[in-house]
């Protein structure tokens, strides 16, 4: 996490309903906090911001490739022919950006004509500006062939289809928006870590005044055994994933796969992370007009599906992006892709390198597969 310089924050319009709700009610957990700068009604970030491309604040994997987008959209023609081809079956994306990785996927799948005619494609989008360039985008890439609804949340669009149609959900850089609760070490004892204001009122981040252990002795022990010895001042992270993995126990046949930046053991540090005009900065620099994410704890992940599946999922990886793009053939289709366009092919070479790069995206991201027990290992987790 990069330093936070007090000449750089920002009174934002969120910042100053922060620290009103923070002198009424007192520090507020990270959590909370996240969630505000991301959803807050009239200041998140996700509510109008377009956020994403070369114009926002970050550039997304679809957006650096076709490539990406037209794996995604041949490796969900695959799972659903392991499904035994189900008419009709919701395709689902959530948080699915500018609509382009969509766009790729419909565009691949259409070698398959019965999957487009069988798919009923479902966004999962809060931020109203991104609706209207995902529905321009996909009205465009499908000449108005597939079925297009957009929902706000998952339990939106369960209620309007119940657990019996068949889904293939979509996942890219969603799991790193799901806020962690964060603890910090001082001196012998695990705190909660808070945000609360300073003595020159600005945002601050602090230890909670009384220690774990005095409410949650079990939750203490269980991170001093994790991070025995940690030092002072040591933060911790600890996202919780029962709210996503309840909603994927609410379908009967269902193949998920979710792809991020994170590490696949128990993380020590500071997994917050704030984005703004493709600059890192810290998290409370600008409370509302940044980026807010987390980065994913894949082995919590894990834990929380075999912790609540009751056998109805099975997990299939992780696996590092090189690794699961590479099995699905992204170097083949990209110099097929080259050999087409040839005056493209060093911009299509760069983007594939981009997201394979051993020092970047190709081991930092990783995929994940959860599938009911009944489907076969999904593709690219061999």
């Amino acid at each position: 996490m990069t330093g936070y310089d007090s000449k750089a924050r920002h009174n934002t319009p969120l910042a100053r309903k922060l620290k009103d709700d923070i002198i009424r009610h007192g520090p507020m957990d990270i959590p909370t906090y996240m969630r505000a700068c991301l959803l807050d009604p009239d200041y998140g970030y996700y509510r109008a911001s377009t956020a994403i491309g070369k114009g926002g604040d970050f550039i997304t994997a679809p957006e650096i490739s076709q490539v990406f987008g037209e794996l995604i959209g041949l490796w969900s023609v695959i799972v659903w022919k392991q499904m035994g081809e189900p008419a009709p079956f919701n395709l689902i994306e959530l948080g699915p950006g500018r609509g382009t990785l969509m766009s790729d996927a419909l565009r691949a799948a259409g070698v398959a004509g019965d999957f487009l005619s069988a798919a009923d494609i479902c966004m999962v989008e809060i931020n109203t500006t991104l609706r209207r360039i995902q529905e321009y985008t996909l009205r465009n890439a499908t000449d108005g062939c597939v079925m297009l609804r957009w929902f706000d949340c998952i339990e939106e669009l369960q209620e309007a289809d119940g657990k019996h149609k068949p889904v293939i959900l979509i996942g890219n850089e969603f799991l790193d928006t799901l806020p962690p609760t964060q603890f910090v070490r001082c001196g012998s004892k695990w705190h909660w870590r808070q945000v609360s204001i300073d003595q020159d009122d600005a945002l601050q981040f602090s230890p909670s005044i009384a220690p774990i252990a005095s409410e949650f002795p079990e939750l203490s022990q269980d991170l001093e055994a994790v991070f025995p010895g940690a030092d002072v001042d040591t933060v911790v992270s600890r996202t919780s994933f029962n709210g996503l993995t309840d909603r994927i126990l609410g379908w009967d046949n269902v193949a998920a796969l979710m792809i991020d930046y994170g590490d696949t053991s128990s993380m020590r540090g500071d997994c917050l992370q704030a984005v703004r005009n493709h600059t890192y900065e810290h998290p409370l620099t600008s409370p509302g007009e940044a980026d807010l994410s987390a980065l994913v704890d894949f082995h919590e992940l894990e834990k929380c599906i075999q912790r609540t599946a009751k056998d109805r999922l099975v997990i299939d990886g992780p696996v590092i992006q090189a690794e699961f793009l590479g099995s699905l053939g992204i170097m083949e289709r990209a110099s097929h892709l080259m050999a087409r366009n040839p005056d493209k092919a060093a911009q299509i070479e760069a983007g594939v390198a981009r997201l394979m790069s051993p020092q970047g995206m190709g081991t930092r991201f990783k995929a994940i597969g959860v599938r009911s027990k009944e489907l076969p290992i999904l593709p690219g987790f061999a």
